[in-house]
């Protein structure tokens, strides 16, 4: 979930949320003269136990690379308390590598381990969707995630949202798919139309379906169905369970693959049923 550091209500208010990780935002949401209060106000916070709670890690979207802030924002924010950066316009491998190197010098400096903080780039534009493979392997120990920011994108193409998300579903697709060729978490775009909570359903389902871990997050109105979709259901964790144990007893006798209801259970599926099981366990 965003949060813009700036504004000190709203981070207040993201004290009482239940988002899996929460994301300080020091660029778009934030004016250009309230930059260095942000700043000062993540410090503040990391200080305190008042975001130990978000088990995915505490992250800072930082500004970019021909900002002007990039560099205050990375040697101000390499403390304890934060888990690493999103970076906007990462465009192509060279500006997720520059970034990493700006971290280890840093890290070097400040007598941190190497490859402490991480980075999730994110893909706001269409050459970055084309080059996601090399953005994604830049940085092996250091890139976690990657994600989508579609209005940016959208803008570069110089295409025009639809009722269907037809504008970006190659995006998506390709982002999905290069993530996980990489190892890598994709995380799904923004849904900025806040207050349409049907029209947010619809898009956790197509997320769910094109391999999406996860979604940014503007409101906390949203957290209940995105914690829905992302989440095991019963179903899921009971079929699961089920593949598992299947699975286990065939081996126990001796047999080369289970069945069930005629249909054998093939690694593939395996696999799936022990992700599911994972995550439940998170």
């Amino acid at each position: 979930m965003f949060v813009p550091a700036h504004n000190q209500h709203l981070l207040d208010s993201a004290l009482r949320r239940n988002a899996d990780m929460l994301l300080f935002d020091i660029e778009d949401s934030v004016p250009i003269c309230d930059k260095q209060q942000a700043r000062d106000n993540v410090k503040h916070l990391t200080k305190t136990s008042a975001f130990k709670n978000y088990f995915g890690g505490v992250f800072a979207r930082v500004n970019d690379r021909e900002s002007g802030e990039l560099l205050k924002d990375l040697y101000q924010l390499t403390i304890d308390g934060i888990d690493g950066f999103v970076y906007p316009k990462s465009n192509k491998g060279e500006d997720v590598y520059f970034v990493g190197k700006l971290l280890e010098t840093i890290e070097y400096e400040k007598k941190l381990p190497i490859g402490t903080f991480k980075i999730i780039p994110l893909i706001e534009t269409v050459g970055a969707v084309m080059n996601i493979m090399e953005i994604c392997q830049a940085c092996p120990n250091r890139v976690i995630a990657v994600a989508f920011g579609c209005e940016d994108y959208v803008t570069d193409l110089k295409g025009k949202h639809d009722g269907f998300g037809q504008s970006i579903f190659f995006a998506r697709n390709m982002i999905s798919n290069g993530a996980r060729a990489c190892g890598v978490i994709p995380i799904d775009t923004v849904h900025i139309k806040v207050h349409d909570l049907e029209d947010l359903e619809t898009n956790l389902k197509v997320a769910k379906q094109l391999g999406f871990e996860g979604m940014l997050v503007l409101n906390p109105k949203e957290l209940p169905l995105v914690h829905q979709y992302f989440s095991p259901s019963e179903e899921e964790v009971a079929w699961a369970t089920e593949m598992v144990q299947l699975s286990e007893e065939a081996v126990k006798e001796g047999k080369g693959v289970a069945v069930k209801d005629g249909k054998f259970i093939g690694p593939p599926m395996l696999k799936m049923a022990k992700d599911i099981i994972s995550k439940q366990d998170i």
